[in-house]
């Protein structure tokens, strides 16, 4: 099928990462990914929440779109004094993910927060932030490793995520938000530089889909994925 801007079935968008562009946060990334452009700023404190083991980090994350990322504009969920059922999923999403690739022992008794803004969003928005959002978070590790306060990169291997979905009975990469507003299968997924798993949400939105559809979306993801990590590798460099 002919898509919306002209890619190929198993194409992804132009991605962009460009780093350090908050000078206070200890690491930073603005991350563009066709029409979705995501903030993300890491930020170390030095204590952790209650529930941490002794002599162990954390690393968590929040997630929030502003007013105007979308067509129209939506209510900052602080008027409505309470979190979007929405931007709590993709959060808690973001912090599994991230989770997932750090040695907490490593990272001692600190917590960094990873902030996700959405700047502007046009459709994986989620996927986006774990993958700017990790670079964010191993820029604050190296800076940690550079001042000493670690003596090791806490960081087991990159994490990245992609969508992926079946539109007019056709799997497409990296869906944009016409295609994902019209996708008949919907799948969001999040790897490791390993190929393994971490995270996959996958949903027959118009009708259901067999293994062998939800596999063709996996490969799918794979290939992308595989790319976004090359491009982490060039602004974080190797993990050690």
């Amino acid at each position: 099928m002919e898509r919306i801007d002209g890619r190929t079935e198993h194409q992804m968008r132009q991605v962009e990462l460009i780093p350090h562009i908050n000078q206070f946060a200890e690491g930073s990334v603005l991350i563009k990914c066709g029409g979705t452009h995501v903030l993300c700023t890491a930020s170390v404190e030095e204590r952790v929440p209650p529930h941490v083991p002794f002599g162990e980090g954390w690393v968590t994350a929040e997630y929030s779109m502003l007013p105007r990322a979308n067509r129209e504009r939506s209510r900052r969920d602080v008027s409505k004094l309470k979190l979007s059922p929405r931007s709590a999923e993709i959060q808690r999403l973001i912090g599994r993910a991230l989770r997932s690739a750090t040695d907490l022992k490593l990272l001692g008794a600190r917590q960094i927060i990873v902030d996700c803004d959405v700047l502007q969003g046009d459709g994986g928005t989620r996927t986006a932030s774990v993958t700017g959002g990790f670079v964010a978070l191993a820029l604050a590790c190296r800076r940690l490793l550079h001042e000493g306060a670690i003596s090791k990169m806490p960081l087991k291997t990159y994490v990245a995520g992609v969508s992926a979905g079946i539109v007019h009975d056709t799997a497409l990469l990296d869906l944009c938000y016409e295609e994902d507003s019209s996708a008949m299968v919907d799948l969001n997924c999040v790897m490791t530089a390993r190929g393994e798993l971490i995270e996959l949400q996958a949903t027959g939105e118009e009708r259901p889909f067999t293994l062998w559809e939800h596999q063709r979306l996996l490969e799918l993801c794979q290939k992308g994925i595989g790319e976004l990590h090359e491009l982490q590798k060039k602004v974080i460099g190797e993990l050690v």
